[in-house]
């Protein structure tokens, strides 16, 4: 067990105290034991102690002294086997409260999460991730002041309508559970930066996601979408995407297969990289124009061309299953794909491209 003291710079003049029970493999017995102990002194600096971490340890439920630390503002509780969380809680400031992977359910929850000695809401953070809720807890739609919800690996099924309620929310965590739909509430989160729902089951997403205006992530991989809303493409602030095992990927990757190009293109292609220039009564007309219509590959290190027959390369930057949508190339062959190819000929979702062509792109990648 230790006591420190944080150098946070948000602290005032009184120093942030944190007791840290933290992998002791304490059962409730042996903690209680520790707190209560008159050789420590912990309940007479109680009032000094605002961070409380009881993570990794072998607890299942909370000690009935806890409400003695009047000051407390964060409680770690992660990694334990607590069963429920007591009404007692709520009698404590909390700003954050972190109570991932436990046996929690949803009859187990506090009917009310609001903090009865400060007389409304302070928490800003709550992660009641690796539970076994079953629905969408309702008692944090009271959490006007609430930043950050993270409720993923649960076996929710649904989100609530009054998710309107939390206009605070900056990061909204619902992924690794069975929800099928979104209710268009989520597009009122004015202030939602990431939005987490991969691995779910959701077919469709409501229009309304185009109104965050703020959001910068959105992971949806792992899912049953096959479109989504064109809309989409006016979240300007909007940098990772995550699409990957989703119908509309596989869909778009199938059509984008190669086929062999036909023996014209083929003696086309060998016609324009010779270099020869056949005269006006060398061909037909109709053979002419055809030479006339190739195109030049993208890659500035190939000489190659193409008419009708052209590979179609969609690249997908992984960064750490997060992924952005980058470019659309057209080559002349499969082995022309390289690297952060220039994008010369080809439509782009850079910051450097206009509005239009990037709506267009990512109507091309997303929509199929």
């Amino acid at each position: 067990m230790e006591v420190y003291t944080s150098d946070s710079s948000d602290t005032d003049s009184r120093d942030q105290k944190t007791l840290d029970f933290g992998r002791m493999s304490l059962d409730l017995i042996t903690l209680e034991d520790h707190l209560s102990s008159p050789q420590k002194g912990l309940l007479k600096a109680s009032g000094d102690i605002e961070t409380m971490l009881l993570n990794h340890n072998r607890l299942v439920g909370l000690p009935r002294l806890l409400q003695q630390f009047a000051n407390l503002k964060v409680l770690d509780l992660s990694s334990n086997a607590i069963t429920s969380l007591p009404d007692a809680v709520c009698q404590l400031p909390l700003v954050t409260l972190i109570a991932k992977n436990n046996l929690l359910t949803n009859g187990s929850l506090p009917k009310s999460l609001l903090s009865k000695l400060a007389g409304g809401s302070t928490l800003k953070e709550l992660n009641l991730s690796g539970n076994q809720l079953t629905h969408f807890p309702e008692q944090v739609t009271e959490l006007r002041q609430l930043k950050y919800l993270y409720v993923g690996g649960n076996k929710i099924s649904s989100i609530s309508k009054d998710i309107w309620k939390m206009q605070s929310l900056h990061v909204l965590s619902l992924g690794g559970n069975l929800i099928s739909e979104v209710p268009e509430a989520v597009g009122s989160l004015s202030q939602l930066q990431a939005l987490v729902l991969c691995d779910n089951l959701i077919e469709i997403l409501p229009t309304s996601i185009a109104r965050l205006k703020n959001l910068k992530s959105l992971l949806l991989h792992k899912n049953r979408l096959r479109h989504l809303p064109k809309d989409i493409v006016a979240l300007k602030n909007l940098t990772e995407l995550s699409l990957r095992d989703n119908p509309l990927v596989v869909r778009f990757v199938q059509d984008m297969a190669l086929k062999p190009p036909t023996l014209l293109e083929l003696a086309g292609r060998i016609v324009k990289a010779s270099g020869q220039r056949p005269g006006p009564y060398d061909i037909p007309r109709t053979l002419a124009e055809y030479l006339n219509s190739a195109n030049c590959c993208v890659n500035p290190n190939c000489k190659g061309v193409f008419f009708d027959n052209r590979v179609e390369h969609i690249k997908f930057v992984d960064f750490c299953g997060k992924y952005r949508v980058p470019l659309l190339q057209y080559l002349c062959s499969s082995k022309c794909i390289e690297p952060e190819l220039p994008a010369r000929g080809s439509v782009t979702a850079s910051a450097s491209t206009t509005n239009a062509s990037s709506g267009f792109m990512m109507r091309k990648v997303l929509l199929g």
